[in-house]
C-alpha cells in the first residue's frame, strides 16, 4: 500500500551522489507469520519488483521486540495493537490505511505530510484545547510563543528526513532533492502559528511546506499535495484523507485516544 518506487529513487540518486555512504532508505519486512511461509514471501516480493533485502518472521510473536534491534526509525503496520505497543516503547510508529480511491503518486520525490500536535510536537496544546477550551489554547499558546513544544513520537522520524535532505543540498541539489516535507496543522497561523514554527527552529529542522487550516478539512489541501503517506493522530481526519484518495497513518498517541475511546 506504501509506494516504494519513490524511496527506491531517492536511495539511488543518493548512491550516484554518496557511492561509499549507506546512509540510505532500509525496508525490513516484519510479519509474525511462522517461517515456513518464507518462501511465499520471497515469491511475492520479487513478483512485484521491491527491493526488500531484509525479513523478519517471529512465528506468532510481536515484532516489536525486534525494532530496537533493526535500530528502526519508523515502523508501520496495519495492526494498530502492534503499533500501540510500539509507540509505548517509543519507537516511531503509526497504523496505516489505504485510500479510498486511486491518486496518481510521484515515483521521483517522496513526499510526506505530518499534523503537528501530537504526531511532530507533544499533546501539551491538545490537552489544553480538549479540557479548557479554544479561547484559553490560544491564550496559552501566545503566553508559550517562545516556549519550543515538547517532542511527540515521530520527530526523529522527521529529523532523520531532514538529514537525507541535507545530504543533497551539499551538493547543490537543493532544488532537485528527491524528499519534501509538508506541516499540515488544524492549528490557525496568526493566533498560534508562531510557537510551531519557533519550535522547529529551534529543534533545527525545516520542513518545506506548513499549511495552517485553521479548522478547516485537511483532506483536499491533502488532495493538492499528494503525500505518499499523511500522519495525524485524529481518525476524523484519517477517514477524511481516505475518502479523497491519500494514504493516511494514524499515531495513537496523546489525549485524542481518550477521548477516541469513549466516543
Amino acid at each position: 500500500i506504501f509506494n516504494l518506487q519513490a524511496l527506491e529513487h531517492v536511495n539511488a540518486r543518493l548512491l550516484e551522489l554518496y557511492p561509499d555512504d549507506e546512509e540510505r532508505f532500509d525496508i525490513v519486512l516484519m510479519t509474525n507469520n511462522h517461517a515456513q511461509v518464507g518462501v511465499r514471501l520471497i515469491n511475492s516480493i520479487n513478483h512485484y519488483g521491491l527491493t526488500i533485502e531484509r525479513f523478519c518472521m517471529t512465528g506468532g510473536k510481536s515484532p516489536v521486540g525486534y525494532l530496537t534491534a533493526y535500530l528502526t526509525n519508523l515502523y508501520l503496520s496495519a495492526d494498530s495493537e502492534k503499533v500501540q505497543e510500539a509507540i509505548e516503547a517509543g519507537i516511531a510508529s503509526a497504523t496505516m490505511f489505504t485510500a479510498n480511491k486511486d491518486v496518481a503518486y510521484s515515483d521521483t520525490q517522496l513526499r510526506v505530510a505530518f499534523d503537528g500536535d501530537a504526531v511532530l510536537f507533544s499533546d501539551e496544546s491538545e490537552q489544553i484545547v480538549k479540557e479548557q477550551g479554544l479561547d484559553r489554547f490560544f491564550e496559552h499558546e501566545q503566553l508559550n510563543e517562545n516556549k519550543p513544544l515538547a517532542q511527540g513520537p515521530l520527530k526523529g522520524f522527521l529529523e532523520d528526513l531532514g538529514k537525507l535532505q541535507k545530504k543533497f543540498y551539499a551538493k547543490n541539489e537543493r532544488l532537485n532533492c528527491p524528499i519534501r516535507t509538508f506541516l499540515v496543522t488544524a492549528r490557525s497561523a496568526a493566533s498560534s502559528g508562531a510557537r510551531v514554527l519557533k519550535t522547529l527552529r529551534s529543534w533545527g529542522l525545516e520542513i518545506d511546506e506548513a499549511l495552517f487550516l485553521a479548522g478547516a478539512p485537511k483532506g483536499p489541501i491533502l488532495v493538492k499535495i499528494r503525500p505518499h503517506i499523511f500522519f495525524d493522530d485524529q481518525m476524523f481526519h484519517i477517514e477524511g484523507a481516505q475518502k479523497l484518495g491519500t494514504i493516511a497513518a494514524h499515531v495513537p498517541y496523546g489525549i485524542a485516544q481518550k477521548y477516541h475511546k469513549s466516543a
